[in-house]
């Protein structure tokens, strides 16, 4: 199936007989394939008698050995389908992977963003991507971790010609008011000795049909530039913007990348409702300490805000 699914990849209209004959099947055979498609994988395929079959939209597949032969820092492990790749990587660090090494995945069945948020991951369209890292020193390398992560996402979507982004705190990039990235950080160890994180990145890619799941307003690399990206591409850069920051975070700390980020912050300066479980705090945004932790001015006064269940929105006035 994953054959008959490169053949048709660029979008054009391929003949039942010529697929056939590409697969070494029947016809019916491929009739059969392409319905497998469309239910397994949720593809919409056109089918117009004398023409024959093509994809709605062209995919751009990921393609292992091209990836893991460009010169990039970590291993790249490439899936068909997961349930997320955040845990695939616990799974494979649990049987004793060594990091780095990173896990994309085609589609997710159960991606997941901040707060348990499902992660919406259609097949092919958009970029699900999961490091392994090994964290040694203790805490200290954990301060602004997800920030500088952030900065290098930003970094490789600015590359590829997507000017217009720029970063939420604490871990989403948006375009305007639409979300077009998001990172995930889960930890596996001791903080304050040896530990792993997995950092997973979600990049709306090539994505464009409605996708009624999702519960804000969103964009894609395509529908911005207003064409498709090759992902592979796209996981080469990220990959390394990825290992330039995470080395100088590594090497100098969150402090000297704290005005880059305060840099790219859409929110600076706006006043914004903090959620904080059922709690919600009014301020404004001054930027962000030597740690990541959000400064607000709240009542005259300056208030630092971090952890993982904090949630920010404008407020109606901003």
């Amino acid at each position: 199936m994953l054959t008959l699914l490169k053949l048709l990849q660029d979008g054009r209209f391929h003949s039942g007989q010529a697929l056939g004959r590409a697969l070494g099947v029947s016809r019916s055979a491929v009739w059969k394939q392409l319905q497998q498609l469309e239910v397994e994988l949720g593809l919409s395929i056109y089918k117009v008698r004398g023409r024959g079959y093509r994809l709605q939209c062209p995919l751009s597949l990921l393609d292992q050995d091209v990836l893991n032969g460009t010169g990039v820092p970590w291993e790249h492990r490439i899936f068909d389908s997961l349930d997320s790749t955040n845990a695939e990587v616990m799974r494979r660090l649990s049987m004793g992977s060594a990091p780095p090494f990173a896990v994309i995945a085609e589609r997710q069945t159960e991606g997941r963003g901040r707060r348990g948020r499902r992660w919406v991951s259609p097949y092919a369209q958009n970029l699900y991507y999961s490091l392994a890292l090994r964290i040694d020193g203790g805490a200290r390398q954990l301060e602004g971790l997800s920030l500088v992560v952030g900065l290098a996402v930003l970094r490789a979507l600015r590359s590829l010609g997507l000017g217009s982004v720029g970063l939420k705190w604490p871990n989403d990039l948006l375009v305007g008011h639409r979300k077009i990235a998001g990172i995930l950080l889960e930890l596996l160890g001791d903080p304050a000795d040896i530990c792993h994180v997995v950092v997973g990145i979600g990049v709306n890619v090539n994505m464009q049909l409605p996708a009624e799941e999702i519960d804000q307003p969103w964009t894609s690399m395509q529908m911005e530039i207003g064409a498709p990206m090759d992902r592979n591409v796209l996981v080469a850069r990220l990959s390394e913007c990825l290992a330039e920051y995470l080395e100088r975070h590594k090497r100098e700390g969150f402090s000297v990348l704290r005005e880059e980020w305060e840099a790219s912050h859409l929110w600076q300066g706006k006043q914004v409702n903090l959620i904080a479980g059922v709690q919600t705090i009014q301020g404004r945004v001054l930027g962000i300490d030597v740690t990541g932790a959000l400064l607000l001015s709240v009542d005259g006064e300056e208030r630092a805000y971090s952890g993982g269940e904090l949630s920010l929105r404008l407020s109606d006035d901003s």
